[in-house]
């Protein structure tokens, strides 16, 4: 696999240097890109870096990362709004995103993203099952505009160890938001201590998830600080960046 070093003064990216056509071959070429999941299975990094990028291969596009977090978690995109900006992919952020006030807010340009004539190729970072409850009011205009609709799932973290709890966690998501998860992305990762053992172990476990949910493992993503160059054949891979902050 080649890669594509993208470098300004605020940030260093690696990306894939695959082109967006292809990947959408596994996920859907939609202007909506949702990207859901239980806490901890590393749903934001994985929309922080589609987000970064879809901009590095398409710079004139009109990017936007939205963070649909209604509470105050510990990661949430919002950590990466100055990698997304230098980069040149717009933040949503609700107005109370890292601050001491948690009080269930939603961006108020939240809506534009949805509208029928936007010419935004969006990536929605659907924070839980309060999030997934929000985005349910935008339903109708996502279903009008055209959506992909990501589930990230991760054996390494507790309540989605096994295929059928994942599964079950995904329709409860797909009830409260109203919307269908249209692919599974495998995140499987233990953190800094994550080898290409670990990766290769949580491909079985991947694939029965994606057969339990009735929907295709569109990739795997990975550290590419941790693997670099990691290829599997037969796989998907998505290396990726760690953007969110570190609590020790």
């Amino acid at each position: 696999m080649e890669y594509l070093f993208f470098s300004d003064e605020k940030c260093d990216i690696l990306l894939p240097y695959i082109s967006w056509e292809e990947i959408s071959m596994e996920i859907g070429g939609e202007k909506i890109t949702i990207i859901c999941g239980h806490f901890g299975s590393g749903k934001t990094n994985v929309a922080v870096n589609l987000a970064l990028w879809y901009k590095n291969m398409h710079p004139q596009a009109d990017v936007a990362l939205a963070d649909v977090d209604i509470v105050n978690p510990y990661f949430r995109a919002a950590d990466a709004r100055e990698d997304l900006t230098a980069a040149g992919v717009r933040p949503v952020i609700p107005p109370f995103a890292n601050s001491n006030v948690d009080i269930p807010s939603l961006p108020p340009e939240l809506y534009s993203l949805f509208r029928a004539d936007t010419n935004t190729v969006s990536f929605i970072d659907v924070g839980g099952d309060d999030g997934a409850v929000a985005l349910g009011m935008y339903a109708e205009q996502i279903r009008a505009v055209g959506y992909n609709m990501l589930y990230v799932v991760s054996c390494y973290r507790p309540l989605t160890e096994k295929p059928e709890e994942a599964a079950e966690l995904m329709r409860i998501i797909e009830q409260a938001s109203h919307l269908k998860c249209t692919g599974l992305v495998n995140n499987s990762s233990i953190g800094a201590e994550t080898t290409a053992e670990e990766i290769r172990a949580s491909l079985p476990y991947a694939h029965s998830c994606a057969a339990a949910c009735g929907i295709p493992l569109c990739f795997t993503s990975y550290y590419e600080a941790l693997l670099p160059g990691l290829e599997i054949p037969g796989e998907v891979l998505f290396p990726m960046k760690n953007v969110t902050k570190q609590m020790f």
